[in-house]
Protein backbone atom coordinates (compact mmCIF):
# COMPACT_ATOMS: atom_id res chain seq x y z
CA UNK A 1 0.00 0.00 0.00
CA UNK A 2 2.90 2.04 0.52
CA UNK A 3 3.19 2.66 -3.52
CA UNK A 4 -0.74 3.51 -3.31
CA UNK A 5 0.24 7.03 -4.11
CA UNK A 6 1.98 6.31 -7.65
CA UNK A 7 -1.59 6.80 -9.27
CA UNK A 8 -1.36 10.60 -8.34
CA UNK A 9 2.17 11.33 -8.96
CA UNK A 10 2.85 14.45 -10.00
CA UNK A 11 2.99 14.29 -14.27
CA UNK A 12 7.10 14.65 -15.50
CA UNK A 13 8.53 14.14 -11.81
CA UNK A 14 10.61 10.86 -12.06
CA UNK A 15 10.18 7.81 -9.57
CA UNK A 16 13.66 8.42 -8.77
CA UNK A 17 16.68 10.95 -9.47
CA UNK A 18 20.26 10.43 -9.88
CA UNK A 19 22.62 10.59 -7.54
CA UNK A 20 24.73 13.56 -7.13
CA UNK A 21 28.15 12.87 -8.43
CA UNK A 22 29.52 16.34 -7.31
CA UNK A 23 30.13 18.29 -4.30
CA UNK A 24 27.72 21.16 -2.94
CA UNK A 25 31.03 23.48 -4.14
CA UNK A 26 30.82 21.86 -7.41
CA UNK A 27 27.25 22.58 -7.90
CA UNK A 28 27.46 26.62 -6.71
CA UNK A 29 30.23 26.66 -9.50
CA UNK A 30 28.47 25.47 -11.96
CA UNK A 31 25.14 27.57 -10.84
CA UNK A 32 28.04 30.54 -11.24
CA UNK A 33 29.47 30.06 -14.17
CA UNK A 34 26.19 29.61 -15.87
CA UNK A 35 25.43 33.43 -14.70
CA UNK A 36 28.13 35.58 -12.74
CA UNK A 37 26.14 38.82 -13.13
CA UNK A 38 22.94 37.04 -11.69
CA UNK A 39 22.02 38.10 -7.56
CA UNK A 40 22.31 35.30 -5.86
CA UNK A 41 20.94 36.97 -2.01
CA UNK A 42 19.60 40.12 -1.29
CA UNK A 43 19.66 41.72 2.45
CA UNK A 44 18.28 45.02 2.78
CA UNK A 45 20.18 47.42 0.71
CA UNK A 46 22.86 44.61 0.37
CA UNK A 47 23.40 41.95 -2.59
CA UNK A 48 25.63 39.08 -3.42
CA UNK A 49 25.94 37.99 -6.96
CA UNK A 50 27.13 34.75 -7.84
CA UNK A 51 29.87 35.62 -9.12
CA UNK A 52 31.05 37.43 -5.84
CA UNK A 53 29.84 34.58 -3.19
CA UNK A 54 32.41 31.99 -5.26
CA UNK A 55 35.00 34.86 -4.82
CA UNK A 56 34.12 35.60 -1.13
CA UNK A 57 34.03 32.39 -0.55
CA UNK A 58 37.35 31.17 -1.60
CA UNK A 59 39.04 34.23 -0.06
CA UNK A 60 38.02 32.93 3.19
CA UNK A 61 38.60 29.40 2.33
CA UNK A 62 42.10 30.22 2.07
CA UNK A 63 42.31 31.66 5.07
CA UNK A 64 40.86 28.50 6.73
CA UNK A 65 43.25 26.67 5.39
CA UNK A 66 46.58 28.46 5.43
CA UNK A 67 46.25 30.57 8.96
CA UNK A 68 43.48 28.44 10.24
CA UNK A 69 45.03 24.83 9.68
CA UNK A 70 41.68 23.39 9.05
CA UNK A 71 41.93 20.16 7.28
CA UNK A 72 39.93 17.96 4.88
CA UNK A 73 36.83 16.63 7.37
CA UNK A 74 37.36 19.34 10.21
CA UNK A 75 34.23 20.85 11.73
CA UNK A 76 34.32 24.20 11.80
CA UNK A 77 31.59 25.98 13.99
CA UNK A 78 29.31 28.34 12.44
CA UNK A 79 27.14 31.00 14.60
CA UNK A 80 25.14 33.57 12.90
CA UNK A 81 22.04 34.78 11.72
CA UNK A 82 20.76 34.62 8.59
CA UNK A 83 23.03 36.87 6.32
CA UNK A 84 25.33 37.18 3.79
CA UNK A 85 27.65 36.07 5.72
CA UNK A 86 26.05 33.63 6.68
CA UNK A 87 26.16 31.96 3.32
CA UNK A 88 29.75 32.61 1.98
CA UNK A 89 30.92 31.26 5.30
CA UNK A 90 29.08 27.88 4.85
CA UNK A 91 30.24 27.98 1.44
CA UNK A 92 34.14 28.68 2.06
CA UNK A 93 33.89 25.60 4.69
CA UNK A 94 32.85 23.51 2.34
CA UNK A 95 35.35 24.96 -0.29
CA UNK A 96 38.25 23.96 2.51
CA UNK A 97 37.00 20.37 2.11
CA UNK A 98 35.26 20.86 5.57
CA UNK A 99 32.29 19.91 7.62
CA UNK A 100 30.03 22.97 8.59
CA UNK A 101 28.50 22.57 12.12
CA UNK A 102 25.77 25.06 12.24
CA UNK A 103 24.74 26.40 16.12
CA UNK A 104 21.23 27.51 17.07
CA UNK A 105 21.39 31.52 17.45
CA UNK A 106 19.77 30.64 20.75
CA UNK A 107 21.56 28.51 22.64
CA UNK A 108 23.69 29.52 25.43
CA UNK A 109 26.96 28.85 26.22
CA UNK A 110 26.59 25.16 28.04
CA UNK A 111 24.34 24.02 24.97
CA UNK A 112 27.30 25.36 22.58
CA UNK A 113 30.16 24.11 24.73
CA UNK A 114 28.47 20.72 24.14
CA UNK A 115 28.55 21.14 20.49
CA UNK A 116 32.22 22.21 20.32
CA UNK A 117 33.28 19.32 22.64
CA UNK A 118 31.19 16.49 20.82
CA UNK A 119 32.34 17.81 16.92
CA UNK A 120 35.82 18.39 17.92
CA UNK A 121 35.65 21.98 16.12
CA UNK A 122 38.61 23.85 16.62
CA UNK A 123 37.91 26.74 14.45
CA UNK A 124 34.45 28.95 14.84
CA UNK A 125 33.02 31.42 12.87
CA UNK A 126 30.60 33.52 14.69
CA UNK A 127 28.87 37.10 14.59
CA UNK A 128 30.48 39.30 16.93
CA UNK A 129 27.41 39.78 19.20
CA UNK A 130 27.55 35.98 20.25
CA UNK A 131 31.16 36.19 20.27
CA UNK A 132 31.08 37.19 24.19
CA UNK A 133 29.24 33.87 24.60
CA UNK A 134 31.51 31.25 23.18
CA UNK A 135 33.08 28.66 25.63
CA UNK A 136 36.56 29.56 26.59
CA UNK A 137 38.05 25.78 26.04
CA UNK A 138 38.29 24.02 22.81
CA UNK A 139 38.50 26.66 20.24
CA UNK A 140 42.08 27.91 18.40
CA UNK A 141 40.48 30.36 15.80
CA UNK A 142 37.53 32.53 15.85
CA UNK A 143 36.50 34.64 12.84
CA UNK A 144 34.07 37.48 14.39
CA UNK A 145 31.36 38.97 12.03
CA UNK A 146 31.40 42.38 13.44
CA UNK A 147 28.17 44.51 12.67
CA UNK A 148 30.38 46.50 10.14
CA UNK A 149 30.31 43.63 8.07
CA UNK A 150 25.97 43.18 8.30
CA UNK A 151 26.00 40.62 10.12
CA UNK A 152 26.24 42.12 13.90
CA UNK A 153 23.22 43.28 17.01
CA UNK A 154 21.44 39.88 16.40
CA UNK A 155 21.01 38.93 19.38
CA UNK A 156 21.31 41.79 22.01
CA UNK A 157 24.74 40.52 23.64
CA UNK A 158 26.44 43.11 25.68
CA UNK A 159 29.22 45.79 23.76
CA UNK A 160 31.71 45.02 26.87
CA UNK A 161 31.02 41.21 25.59
CA UNK A 162 31.95 41.58 22.24
CA UNK A 163 35.30 43.83 22.86
CA UNK A 164 36.71 41.20 25.51
CA UNK A 165 35.92 38.31 22.48
CA UNK A 166 37.57 40.61 19.94
CA UNK A 167 41.28 40.00 21.96
CA UNK A 168 40.48 36.12 20.80
CA UNK A 169 39.53 36.29 16.93
CA UNK A 170 40.53 37.80 13.88
CA UNK A 171 38.07 40.14 11.56
CA UNK A 172 35.39 38.73 8.93
CA UNK A 173 36.97 41.60 6.69
CA UNK A 174 40.60 40.85 7.69
CA UNK A 175 40.42 37.02 6.68
CA UNK A 176 39.16 37.93 3.60
CA UNK A 177 41.62 40.88 2.90
CA UNK A 178 44.45 38.29 3.63
CA UNK A 179 43.46 37.26 0.60
CA UNK A 180 44.62 33.39 0.90
CA UNK A 181 44.75 30.94 -2.10
CA UNK A 182 42.79 27.94 -1.41
CA UNK A 183 43.89 24.71 -2.09
CA UNK A 184 42.36 22.77 -5.07
CA UNK A 185 38.97 20.77 -4.07
CA UNK A 186 39.24 17.40 -2.69
CA UNK A 187 35.20 16.91 -1.22
CA UNK A 188 33.48 14.30 -2.94
CA UNK A 189 29.63 13.51 -3.00
CA UNK A 190 30.30 10.92 -0.44
CA UNK A 191 32.29 12.93 1.93
CA UNK A 192 30.99 14.54 5.30
CA UNK A 193 29.13 18.01 4.22
CA UNK A 194 27.32 19.22 7.83
CA UNK A 195 26.54 18.48 11.01
CA UNK A 196 23.38 19.79 12.03
CA UNK A 197 22.63 19.00 15.16
CA UNK A 198 19.00 17.87 16.70
CA UNK A 199 17.90 17.05 20.60
CA UNK A 200 15.69 14.28 19.63
CA UNK A 201 12.98 12.74 22.31
CA UNK A 202 16.09 12.83 24.72
CA UNK A 203 19.07 14.11 26.44
CA UNK A 204 21.88 16.11 24.50
CA UNK A 205 21.52 17.25 20.79
CA UNK A 206 23.33 14.69 18.22
CA UNK A 207 24.75 15.27 15.22
CA UNK A 208 23.37 14.28 12.08
CA UNK A 209 26.34 13.45 9.50
CA UNK A 210 25.12 14.68 6.15
CA UNK A 211 27.24 14.31 3.15
CA UNK A 212 27.41 16.63 0.03
CA UNK A 213 25.04 13.80 -1.40
CA UNK A 214 22.26 13.39 1.24
CA UNK A 215 21.86 16.90 1.14
CA UNK A 216 21.95 17.33 -2.53
CA UNK A 217 19.60 14.31 -3.15
CA UNK A 218 16.86 15.87 -0.72
CA UNK A 219 16.86 19.24 -2.86
CA UNK A 220 16.79 17.38 -5.62
CA UNK A 221 13.96 15.48 -5.16
CA UNK A 222 12.42 18.65 -3.65
CA UNK A 223 12.51 21.02 -6.47
CA UNK A 224 11.20 18.33 -9.12
CA UNK A 225 7.85 17.96 -6.59
CA UNK A 226 7.37 22.04 -6.50
CA UNK A 227 8.83 22.40 -10.25
CA UNK A 228 11.19 24.91 -8.77
CA UNK A 229 13.49 26.72 -11.18
CA UNK A 230 16.33 29.03 -11.38
CA UNK A 231 13.52 31.78 -12.22
CA UNK A 232 12.20 31.19 -9.13
CA UNK A 233 12.73 34.26 -6.31
CA UNK A 234 12.81 32.86 -2.63
CA UNK A 235 11.99 34.19 0.32
CA UNK A 236 14.80 32.94 3.41
CA UNK A 237 12.89 33.77 6.47
CA UNK A 238 13.61 30.30 8.03
CA UNK A 239 17.11 30.24 9.88
CA UNK A 240 19.62 28.69 8.04
CA UNK A 241 21.01 26.78 11.11
CA UNK A 242 17.75 24.98 10.74
CA UNK A 243 17.29 22.57 7.73
CA UNK A 244 14.07 23.64 6.43
CA UNK A 245 15.66 27.07 6.37
CA UNK A 246 19.29 25.39 4.82
CA UNK A 247 18.01 24.06 2.25
CA UNK A 248 15.11 26.05 0.90
CA UNK A 249 16.88 29.49 1.79
CA UNK A 250 20.61 28.33 0.78
CA UNK A 251 21.58 24.91 -1.00
CA UNK A 252 18.34 24.32 -2.80
CA UNK A 253 18.15 28.00 -4.71
CA UNK A 254 22.03 28.01 -5.01
CA UNK A 255 21.47 25.02 -6.91
CA UNK A 256 18.88 26.24 -9.31
CA UNK A 257 20.24 29.27 -10.02
CA UNK A 258 18.13 31.66 -8.15
CA UNK A 259 17.78 34.30 -6.44
CA UNK A 260 16.87 35.33 -2.05
CA UNK A 261 15.40 37.29 -0.31
CA UNK A 262 17.03 37.19 3.19
CA UNK A 263 15.00 38.55 6.38
CA UNK A 264 17.25 38.02 9.44
CA UNK A 265 14.57 37.50 11.99
CA UNK A 266 10.95 37.49 11.42
CA UNK A 267 9.10 40.50 10.98
CA UNK A 268 5.31 40.06 9.31
CA UNK A 269 5.57 43.79 7.77
CA UNK A 270 8.86 43.50 6.60
CA UNK A 271 8.29 40.11 4.85
CA UNK A 272 5.18 41.07 2.84
CA UNK A 273 6.85 44.32 1.82
CA UNK A 274 9.92 41.80 0.65
CA UNK A 275 7.27 39.61 -1.15
CA UNK A 276 5.57 42.49 -2.70
CA UNK A 277 8.86 44.58 -3.72
CA UNK A 278 11.14 41.20 -5.14
CA UNK A 279 8.05 39.76 -6.24
CA UNK A 280 8.65 36.27 -4.37
CA UNK A 281 7.47 33.06 -5.94
CA UNK A 282 8.50 30.84 -3.29
CA UNK A 283 8.15 30.61 0.45
CA UNK A 284 8.99 27.96 3.06
CA UNK A 285 7.38 28.44 6.34
CA UNK A 286 6.22 27.15 9.17
CA UNK A 287 2.29 27.46 10.34
CA UNK A 288 3.26 29.21 13.34
CA UNK A 289 4.91 32.08 10.68
CA UNK A 290 1.76 31.76 8.24
CA UNK A 291 -0.80 32.00 10.99
CA UNK A 292 1.22 35.64 12.02
CA UNK A 293 1.60 36.66 8.46
CA UNK A 294 -1.87 36.38 7.14
CA UNK A 295 -3.67 37.43 10.75
CA UNK A 296 -2.16 41.07 9.03
CA UNK A 297 -4.82 43.57 7.55
CA UNK A 298 -1.84 44.72 5.61
CA UNK A 299 -2.26 41.51 3.37
CA UNK A 300 -4.43 41.52 0.55
CA UNK A 301 -4.13 39.24 -2.53
CA UNK A 302 -2.93 41.93 -4.80
CA UNK A 303 0.13 42.41 -2.63
CA UNK A 304 1.21 38.30 -2.33
CA UNK A 305 -0.10 37.74 -5.82
CA UNK A 306 3.46 36.77 -7.13
CA UNK A 307 3.19 34.06 -4.40
CA UNK A 308 3.01 30.56 -6.29
CA UNK A 309 4.33 27.71 -3.73
CA UNK A 310 3.40 28.13 -0.22
CA UNK A 311 5.31 25.05 1.70
CA UNK A 312 6.50 24.04 5.13
CA UNK A 313 5.52 20.65 7.81
CA UNK A 314 7.25 21.58 10.97
CA UNK A 315 3.70 21.26 12.52
CA UNK A 316 -0.24 20.76 12.01
CA UNK A 317 -1.57 23.73 9.64
CA UNK A 318 -4.72 25.00 11.01
CA UNK A 319 -7.38 23.93 8.37
CA UNK A 320 -8.93 27.45 8.78
CA UNK A 321 -5.76 28.76 7.99
CA UNK A 322 -5.43 26.82 4.64
CA UNK A 323 -8.77 27.54 3.33
CA UNK A 324 -8.54 31.15 3.70
CA UNK A 325 -5.17 30.99 1.92
CA UNK A 326 -6.61 28.78 -1.02
CA UNK A 327 -10.34 30.78 -0.68
CA UNK A 328 -9.30 34.46 -0.24
CA UNK A 329 -5.81 34.62 -1.50
CA UNK A 330 -5.64 31.92 -4.01
CA UNK A 331 -2.32 29.90 -2.47
CA UNK A 332 -2.35 26.20 -1.67
CA UNK A 333 0.02 25.31 0.61
CA UNK A 334 1.83 22.31 0.50
CA UNK A 335 2.17 20.72 3.46
CA UNK A 336 4.85 17.90 3.59
CA UNK A 337 7.09 16.40 6.15
CA UNK A 338 10.72 16.17 6.67
CA UNK A 339 13.58 16.54 9.65
CA UNK A 340 17.21 16.99 10.49
CA UNK A 341 17.95 13.62 9.59
CA UNK A 342 16.30 13.44 6.41
CA UNK A 343 17.99 17.20 5.09
CA UNK A 344 14.09 18.23 5.24
CA UNK A 345 12.58 17.32 2.38
CA UNK A 346 11.07 13.39 2.57
CA UNK A 347 7.64 13.98 1.45
CA UNK A 348 5.08 15.98 -0.24
CA UNK A 349 1.11 16.86 -1.18
CA UNK A 350 1.06 16.09 -4.88
CA UNK A 351 -0.06 19.97 -5.91
CA UNK A 352 -2.69 18.63 -8.25
CA UNK A 353 -3.86 16.69 -5.98
CA UNK A 354 -3.41 17.22 -1.86
CA UNK A 355 -5.06 16.20 0.67
CA UNK A 356 -5.61 18.65 3.57
CA UNK A 357 -4.02 17.78 7.15
CA UNK A 358 -1.74 14.93 5.62
CA UNK A 359 1.66 14.67 5.40
CA UNK A 360 1.86 13.80 1.37
CA UNK A 361 3.01 11.18 -0.11
CA UNK A 362 7.40 9.80 -0.51
CA UNK A 363 8.83 12.02 -2.71
CA UNK A 364 11.33 10.97 -5.58
CA UNK A 365 13.84 8.02 -4.52
CA UNK A 366 11.42 7.62 -1.09
CA UNK A 367 9.91 4.95 0.82
CA UNK A 368 8.01 4.84 3.63
CA UNK A 369 5.85 2.18 5.98
CA UNK A 370 4.25 2.41 9.11
CA UNK A 371 5.43 -0.64 11.56
CA UNK A 372 4.56 -1.63 14.98
CA UNK A 373 7.01 0.46 17.15
CA UNK A 374 7.57 -2.88 19.77
CA UNK A 375 7.92 -5.65 17.17
CA UNK A 376 8.90 -3.31 14.41
CA UNK A 377 6.36 -5.61 11.75
CA UNK A 378 4.64 -3.62 8.87
CA UNK A 379 1.21 -2.63 9.76
CA UNK A 380 -1.54 -2.53 7.43
CA UNK A 381 -3.42 0.76 6.29
CA UNK A 382 -5.46 2.53 8.95
CA UNK A 383 -3.23 1.18 11.63
CA UNK A 384 -1.49 3.95 13.74
CA UNK A 385 2.36 3.11 13.94
CA UNK A 386 5.67 4.60 14.17
CA UNK A 387 6.63 5.97 10.25
CA UNK A 388 9.93 4.61 8.77
CA UNK A 389 11.54 5.74 5.77
CA UNK A 390 14.46 4.94 3.28
CA UNK A 391 15.85 7.22 0.56
CA UNK A 392 19.16 9.06 -0.66
CA UNK A 393 18.48 12.05 1.64
CA UNK A 394 19.04 9.89 5.07
CA UNK A 395 21.86 11.19 7.21
CA UNK A 396 25.24 8.39 7.31
CA UNK A 397 24.09 8.11 11.45
CA UNK A 398 24.67 10.36 14.48
CA UNK A 399 28.10 11.39 14.96
CA UNK A 400 29.84 9.46 17.59
CA UNK A 401 27.22 7.55 19.02
CA UNK A 402 27.36 4.19 17.06
CA UNK A 403 24.47 2.72 19.71
CA UNK A 404 22.10 6.02 19.14
CA UNK A 405 22.86 5.33 15.20
CA UNK A 406 21.82 1.52 15.89
CA UNK A 407 18.61 2.11 17.25
CA UNK A 408 17.54 4.95 14.71
CA UNK A 409 17.64 2.44 11.94
CA UNK A 410 16.21 -0.93 11.13
CA UNK A 411 16.28 -3.28 7.65
CA UNK A 412 12.53 -3.46 6.08
CA UNK A 413 12.29 -5.20 2.32
CA UNK A 414 15.67 -5.05 2.24
CA UNK A 415 16.26 -1.47 2.92
CA UNK A 416 17.87 0.51 6.02
CA UNK A 417 14.89 2.86 7.11
CA UNK A 418 15.04 5.57 9.59
CA UNK A 419 13.18 5.27 12.52
CA UNK A 420 11.34 8.67 13.00
CA UNK A 421 10.31 8.56 16.33
CA UNK A 422 6.91 9.95 14.67
CA UNK A 423 3.47 7.62 15.10
CA UNK A 424 1.09 8.02 12.13
CA UNK A 425 -0.76 6.07 9.61
CA UNK A 426 -1.15 5.69 5.93
CA UNK A 427 -4.90 5.40 4.11
CA UNK A 428 -5.64 3.38 1.30
CA UNK A 429 -4.69 6.12 -1.38
CA UNK A 430 -0.91 5.93 -0.01
CA UNK A 431 -1.09 9.47 1.53
CA UNK A 432 0.68 8.98 5.39
CA UNK A 433 -1.05 10.85 8.23
CA UNK A 434 0.61 12.12 11.49
CA UNK A 435 -1.38 10.80 14.54
CA UNK A 436 1.63 11.86 17.29
CA UNK A 437 5.41 11.73 18.41
CA UNK A 438 6.12 8.39 19.63
CA UNK A 439 6.95 9.33 23.43
CA UNK A 440 4.17 12.26 23.52
CA UNK A 441 1.17 9.66 24.15
CA UNK A 442 -0.78 10.71 26.77
CA UNK A 443 -2.45 7.68 28.99
CA UNK A 444 -6.13 7.99 30.10
CA UNK A 445 -7.15 5.08 32.08
CA UNK A 446 -5.41 2.70 29.98
CA UNK A 447 -6.93 4.76 26.90
CA UNK A 448 -4.29 6.04 24.40
CA UNK A 449 -4.49 9.62 23.78
CA UNK A 450 -2.43 11.87 20.80
CA UNK A 451 -2.16 15.50 21.74
CA UNK A 452 -2.08 16.62 17.94
CA UNK A 453 -5.33 14.84 17.21
CA UNK A 454 -6.48 17.14 19.99
CA UNK A 455 -4.72 19.98 18.77
CA UNK A 456 -6.31 19.81 15.64
CA UNK A 457 -9.87 19.89 17.13
CA UNK A 458 -9.31 22.66 19.83
CA UNK A 459 -7.85 24.67 16.35
CA UNK A 460 -11.32 24.29 14.80
CA UNK A 461 -13.00 26.05 17.41
CA UNK A 462 -13.61 29.60 16.59
CA UNK A 463 -12.03 31.23 19.55
CA UNK A 464 -8.70 29.27 19.84
CA UNK A 465 -5.41 31.13 18.00
CA UNK A 466 -3.55 28.54 19.38
CA UNK A 467 -3.31 24.93 21.30
CA UNK A 468 -0.94 22.73 23.34
CA UNK A 469 -2.04 19.74 24.63
CA UNK A 470 0.07 17.79 27.55
CA UNK A 471 -0.46 14.75 29.73
CA UNK A 472 -0.90 16.35 32.97
CA UNK A 473 -1.10 13.53 36.53
CA UNK A 474 -4.15 12.11 37.49
CA UNK A 475 -4.80 10.38 40.81
CA UNK A 476 -7.83 8.26 38.78
CA UNK A 477 -6.78 7.96 35.87
CA UNK A 478 -3.08 7.76 35.83
CA UNK A 479 -2.99 11.13 33.40
CA UNK A 480 -5.47 13.59 32.46
CA UNK A 481 -5.47 15.78 29.21
CA UNK A 482 -4.27 19.31 29.57
CA UNK A 483 -4.82 22.03 27.44
CA UNK A 484 -3.05 25.44 27.01
CA UNK A 485 -4.97 27.98 24.82
CA UNK A 486 -4.17 30.72 23.49
CA UNK A 487 -7.35 32.89 22.54
CA UNK A 488 -7.91 34.78 19.52
CA UNK A 489 -7.79 38.72 19.91
CA UNK A 490 -11.00 39.78 21.17
CA UNK A 491 -12.66 36.10 21.49
CA UNK A 492 -13.90 35.78 25.10
CA UNK A 493 -13.74 32.52 26.11
CA UNK A 494 -14.26 30.45 30.23
CA UNK A 495 -12.24 27.00 30.85
CA UNK A 496 -15.83 25.22 31.54
CA UNK A 497 -17.51 26.16 28.06
CA UNK A 498 -14.56 25.07 26.18
CA UNK A 499 -14.10 21.72 28.17
CA UNK A 500 -18.12 20.91 27.75
CA UNK A 501 -17.82 22.04 23.55
CA UNK A 502 -14.41 19.26 23.62
CA UNK A 503 -16.37 16.60 25.05
CA UNK A 504 -19.27 17.10 22.43
CA UNK A 505 -16.66 16.53 19.78
CA UNK A 506 -14.39 14.13 20.60
CA UNK A 507 -14.18 10.70 23.15
CA UNK A 508 -14.61 12.30 26.71
CA UNK A 509 -11.08 10.67 27.54
CA UNK A 510 -9.40 13.00 24.78
CA UNK A 511 -11.65 16.02 25.75
CA UNK A 512 -9.17 17.85 27.89
CA UNK A 513 -9.65 18.04 31.68
CA UNK A 514 -7.85 21.11 32.47
CA UNK A 515 -7.73 24.15 30.26
CA UNK A 516 -5.28 26.59 30.98
CA UNK A 517 -5.39 30.07 28.78
CA UNK A 518 -2.11 31.30 28.36
CA UNK A 519 -0.75 34.53 26.52
CA UNK A 520 1.29 32.68 24.05
CA UNK A 521 2.62 29.40 24.03
CA UNK A 522 6.61 28.95 24.11
CA UNK A 523 8.30 28.63 20.20
CA UNK A 524 11.61 27.24 18.79
CA UNK A 525 13.20 29.93 16.40
CA UNK A 526 11.73 27.60 13.45
CA UNK A 527 7.85 27.88 14.98
CA UNK A 528 7.79 25.21 16.73
CA UNK A 529 5.94 24.92 20.14
CA UNK A 530 8.44 23.46 22.73
CA UNK A 531 6.13 20.91 23.85
CA UNK A 532 8.75 19.31 25.58
CA UNK A 533 9.58 22.14 27.87
CA UNK A 534 5.29 22.16 28.64
CA UNK A 535 5.04 18.73 29.64
CA UNK A 536 8.35 18.79 32.13
CA UNK A 537 7.33 22.17 33.62
CA UNK A 538 3.78 20.23 33.95
CA UNK A 539 5.15 17.33 35.81
CA UNK A 540 7.50 19.25 38.10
Amino acid sequence: MARAHRQFWPPGVPLALPQPTRSLWGTLLASAEARPAKTAFMLGDRTLTYAGLVQQAEALAGWLQRRGAVAPADRVLLWCQNSLEFVVATYAILRADAVVVPVNAMWTTDEVRHIVEDSGAQVAIVASDFAGALPEAGLRHVVLIGASDGAGNSAGKSEAGDRGADRRGIAWSAALGAAERPLPPRATAHDLAVLPYTSGTTGRPKGCMHTHASVQSANRAAAAWRSQTGDDVFLGVAPMFHALGMQNGMHLPLMLGASVVLLTRWNRDTALALIEGHRVTCWAAPPTMLLDFFANPQVTPERVRSLRLVHGGSAPMPAALEEAMRSRFGIVYQEGYGMTETASFLHGNPLQRPKRGSLGVPGPGADSFIVDPETLQPLQPGEVGEIVTSGPQLMLGYWNQPEATAQAFIELYGRRCLRTGDLGQVDADGYFFMTDRLKRMITVSGYKVWPAEVEARLHSHPAVHEACVIATPDPRSGEAVKALVVLAPGAALDAASLITWCRSTMAVYKAPKVVEFVAELPKSYTGKVLWRELQALERH
